[in-house]
């Protein structure tokens, strides 16, 4: 069973089983997630692509931790000017597990 799904608009290739990170999704720790969008849908050789998406398919999985990513740096400069600035970010995300492909 393989699906692919679409989160916060970035796609995923994912399986039952699979720990995968995502965008941050706004959910606690130990909630369940649907993702009622799928791109595709692979069940013992029987592929279903969707026209844009799977109808009367969706991925549940359940959050396992949200945490920060690595700091980013933005430094910018402009020379003979005296400006310079240094902002940092740390961008959330989600890790989840997926527990099962099934139908609405």
């Amino acid at each position: 069973m393989l699906a692919l799904i679409e989160a916060k608009g970035f796609q995923f290739k994912v399986k039952p089983g699979d720990r995968i990170i995502v965008p941050f999704l706004n959910k606690k720790e130990g909630n369940e997630v649907e993702f009622p969008v799928l791109l595709l849908k692979d069940e013992e050789g029987q592929v279903r692509v969707g026209t844009p998406y799977v109808e009367d398919a969706k991925v549940k999985a359940r959050v396992l931790r949200n945490f920060k990513g690595p700091k980013v740096l933005v430094f910018k400069f402009k020379r003979r000017k005296r400006y310079s600035v240094l902002r940092g970010h740390r961008q959330m995300f989600t890790e989840i597990e997926v527990e099962g492909l099934g139908s609405q």
